[in-house]
């Protein structure tokens, strides 16, 4: 009696769509963010569904915290103690920040406006 090879199939993973990434992200444009580890904090002003940076930059970070690449990464106008400047952070590293202090950083104008509330929503330009 003869057996029948079974098929040898290879699962492939499906690729996510960028849109639909972005809406699964967990923050969002405009929400305030602090690091999991380091002492900052900032806003949310894009979002990238993995990782979109330099190769160079990723290998920087040390290998024993080096986050993962497919997740998203956030943007944003961050600030610690002594400056102000841009942050580059992946999802798993990032916590809301509940604190309710507002942020000093100077481009905030540049992308948002402050509501009656402390929150950071994004202002229509003119076309």
């Amino acid at each position: 009696m003869s057996q029948k090879p079974k098929k040898i199939t290879q699962r492939r993973r499906k690729r996510k769509d960028p849109a639909t990434d972005i809406r699964n992200a967990k923050y969002a444009i405009g929400q305030v963010v602090r690091h999991r580890v380091y002492a900052f904090r900032g806003v949310v002003f894009d979002i990238d569904p993995v990782f979109s940076n330099s190769e160079d930059w990723w290998l920087a970070i040390p290998a024993e915290i080096r986050p993962v690449k497919d997740q998203p990464y956030y943007h944003l106008l961050a600030e610690n103690e002594e400056t102000e400047y841009i942050a580059y952070v992946s999802e798993q590293n990032l916590l809301p920040d509940t604190s309710g202090e507002p942020l000093r950083h100077p481009q905030l104008a540049d992308y948002f406006v402050e509501d009656e509330d402390g929150r950071y929503r994004v202002f229509a330009q003119p076309h």
